[in-house]
């Protein structure tokens, strides 16, 4: 991961001709070094997507000044756009529940410097992980769940995220279903990870309804989170061959190896600006 400090611009409008010009006319006009560029048209939805990474000790102004120069280009293309500081690392919010493959991962992941982020706390229905989490000099706080508390214990965890400035929510293997409310409060900003390759297997032990059908390729789905349950925009997914001498056990061990691939790489793509929602999809600009 290079250390430079960059601008990542990210945006979507209207397809039409004259975006890439104006935007890198902006640009060069300043003196400003474009490190990486990546454009996509969508033809069936008639709507162009960009990201572009700008070394920012190119630029002889700060950010704010960058994007009021940006805003009357913004304006006559009709964009949505954003442009962020990676110097401005992203505040991660943890939810786990009992199974810690997927965070002893991204533990070791962000201790590795890996990935570029600040855990910013870990929430969980069970206590089970909190000596790890406190070794790691991170705050973890214990929110049970109960069929009578879920919207209290929801209310919580919200106050939580915005306590603690939360930039995005991961869900690593949490295993209980958000509300409407908090989906609905936090669009793009909750990520989950499916023990499954969606829209295969949907809810509970679904390498064990894999089995069941005697499946020869099991895998695993990170994606947004959304009210509707295992449906939210796909960011990453991979997959591994299986055959009839794998047991059920067999599926969830390799499965959790998956899982914990696929989580870290959809959270990478996502802090680092490389996701753009569309609808129901995403452009992942890898």
């Amino acid at each position: 991961m290079t250390s430079a400090r960059r601008y990542i611009l990210t945006l979507s409008c209207p397809d039409r001709v004259g975006v890439v010009a104006a935007v890198s006319s902006l640009i060069a006009a300043h003196g400003g070094w474009i490190s990486e560029a990546h454009h996509h048209s969508d033809q069936s939805a008639q709507r162009f997507f960009m990201r572009q990474e700008l070394l920012a000790d190119s630029l002889p102004f700060s950010l704010e000044t960058l994007k009021a120069h940006f805003l009357p280009i913004a304006d006559k293309f009709e964009m949505t756009w954003r442009i962020r500081d990676s110097a401005q690392k992203q505040r991660v919010v943890l939810l786990v529940s009992k199974g810690g493959h997927c965070l002893y991962d991204l533990l070791s992941r962000w201790r590795a410097q890996e990935l570029d982020i600040e855990i910013a706390c870990v929430i969980s229905n069970h206590n089970i992980f909190r000596g790890l989490v406190e070794w790691h000099d991170i705050p973890y706080f214990h929110i049970p769940i109960t069929r009578e508390n879920k919207a209290a214990a929801a209310e919580q965890m919200m106050a939580q995220f915005e306590a603690v400035r939360g930039d995005v929510m991961v869900l690593a293997r949490y295993m209980q279903i958000l509300p409407p409310a908090m989906c609905d409060r936090y669009p793009g900003k909750i990520i989950n990870i499916h023990h499954s390759f969606l829209p295969s297997f949907i809810g509970a032990k679904p390498y064990h309804q894999a089995y069941a059908r005697g499946v020869k390729l099991i895998g695993a789905t990170c994606h947004y989170v959304t009210e509707d349950l295992d449906c939210g925009p796909i960011i990453d997914q991979d997959v591994l061959r299986v055959d009839h001498s794998d047991s059920p056990g067999d599926l969830v061990r390799y499965g959790k190896d998956i899982e914990k691939t696929v989580l870290a790489r959809g959270l990478r793509y996502h802090i680092e600006d490389r996701v753009m929602l569309h609808e129901n999809k995403t452009i992942v600009f890898r």
